[in-house]
């Protein structure tokens, strides 16, 4: 396993942990109660953190597995998932008690993601996957805007979009342009593909990851010589990579 994958990974052992910690709490403060109805709360208490724990120690152990060997569990897709969203903000707060910078636990869970959609194996059409692009990839200087219709691009050759533009028409994938969330969920919504290669930057790819459901997202992070925002780019080999694996398996 990667370094970068064990810092999430690692961070979501000890969220699984925490939630143990706080149901030894609850016991060692209510043991003494000797009311029937504190006897019955706290049997109800301990049971619902039991399962939750048992669910959450099932899940992290099926995404350490799938890691190893590069292969899915279908049947512990849904288990995995819960393991993530419940276990993930927590993995930023024990991050920060930890000392260890927001901006490294996103890429580390972007890495984590991207290596559990590439054990699913996935043999999509071309046109069953979307590219979905930042609007900071274009020129800032561009007058031709194209977060609703990338066909506006002129092809000038001052940033990349042309070239990503030729990537998707090489493997008939739908691409678009979006300026946040919303507009990305919308296109979602609009093309309904069966997977999707994102760029963007830590904290767009991790919360575009999040909202996404089950739909499979490969995350490609942009680089920012010029600061967040502006005048981006991308690796145009970690796109192409990143729709092999959807087309082809990797």
């Amino acid at each position: 396993m990667e370094t970068k994958k064990r810092v999430y990974v690692g961070l979501l052992v000890g969220s699984m942990f925490m939630v143990a910690l706080l149901a030894i709490v609850t016991w060692y403060l209510l043991q003494n109660r000797d009311i029937i109805l504190s006897k019955i709360l706290l049997i109800s208490i301990i049971s619902i953190l039991g399962a939750i724990f048992i669910i959450l120690g099932i899940g992290i152990m099926a995404i350490i597995i799938m890691i190893i060997r590069s292969k899915s569990i279908p049947s512990l897709d849904s288990i995995t998932r819960i393991a993530n969203d419940i276990l993930f903000p927590i993995t930023l707060i024990i991050g920060r008690i930890a000392g260890i910078s927001k901006e490294s636990i996103l890429r580390s869970y972007i890495a984590v993601n991207n290596n559990l959609v590439k054990s699913k194996k996935l043999v999509l059409a071309g046109n069953q996957v979307m590219i979905l692009l930042p609007h900071c990839l274009q020129d800032s200087d561009c007058p031709h805007k194209i977060t609703m219709d990338i066909n506006n691009c002129k092809h000038c050759g001052k940033c990349c979009i042309s070239d990503l533009i030729e990537l998707g028409e090489k493997y008939h994938a739908a691409i678009k342009v979006a300026t946040g969330g919303t507009l990305a969920r919308k296109f979602i919504e609009e093309c309904k593909p069966r997977g999707v290669v994102a760029v963007a930057c830590e904290r767009d790819l991790s919360m575009g990851i999040q909202d996404s459901g089950y739909l499979p997202v490969l995350g490609v992070l942009n680089c920012r010589p010029n600061g967040p925002c502006v005048n981006t780019n991308v690796e145009l080999d970690k796109v192409e990579q990143a729709l092999l694996t959807m087309c082809k398996g990797g």
